[in-house]
């Protein structure tokens, strides 16, 4: 039974939705100390959203990462707006994205500043290069605990070699990996249910 189906039939059990304040400051804490892109933000939004405040659970986080990274626009964008519009509908998504957004536009303001003013950025130079290298640490940590839900199947390893493949070996346009992994995996799946179909009729016959 899934989570949402326990709720239906259990409403006392459903989680109350989170605060306006606590979306902006979840968000905002992420978007602050995450430093290399949108992809570092991965362990960090994992570790709030589903060890800290439960909001979602693995399964769920799961899916939404396939979500947010396949629309269009930047991943933590779409998370915080995903995550934001399950808790509190759109008003909800809406803060939580502002929450996201207001450390780098804040940071980016203040550092434009500094540079126009003529000041030395160096130490934040010497800074960033040394915060750089902990950046492969966060995603193979990310990617170590999520491989119990992304890697299920003999077919899940068959999709994750041959992106790898596409990315690594012939160099192709992420876009386009993503979009030949969701076609491969509708025609597996389809082929998948029609001999599962075709299993019944054959008996009948006999």
């Amino acid at each position: 039974m899934t989570k949402a189906s326990t709720a239906i039939n259990n409403p006392a059990e459903q989680p109350a939705p989170a605060k306006y304040s606590e979306l902006f400051w979840v968000f905002a804490k992420i978007g602050l100390f995450t430093v290399g892109g949108g992809a570092v933000m991965l362990p960090l939004i994992q570790n709030s959203v589903v060890q800290e405040k439960r909001w979602l659970n693995d399964e769920e986080f799961t899916d939404m990462l396939a979500l947010t990274n396949s629309a269009p626009g930047a991943f933590t964008i779409n998370a915080s707006l995903y995550i934001g519009y399950g808790q509190r509908g759109l008003s909800g998504a809406t803060v939580a994205m502002l929450g996201m957004v207001t450390p780098s536009v804040v940071i980016i303001v203040l550092l434009a500043y500094l540079i126009l003013m003529g000041k030395n950025v160096e130490i934040l130079q010497q800074f960033f290069a040394g915060v750089r290298p902990i950046v492969a640490a966060l995603l193979l940590d990310a990617a170590f605990k999520l491989r119990k839900d992304l890697l299920k199947t003999k077919f899940d390893w068959l999709l994750v070699s041959l992106g790898l493949a596409m990315i690594v070996l012939a160099g192709l346009n992420t876009v386009f990996v993503i979009l030949a992994g969701a076609v491969i995996s509708v025609l597996y799946n389809r082929q998948k249910l029609r001999q599962q179909t075709d299993i019944p009729k054959e008996g009948a016959e006999k």
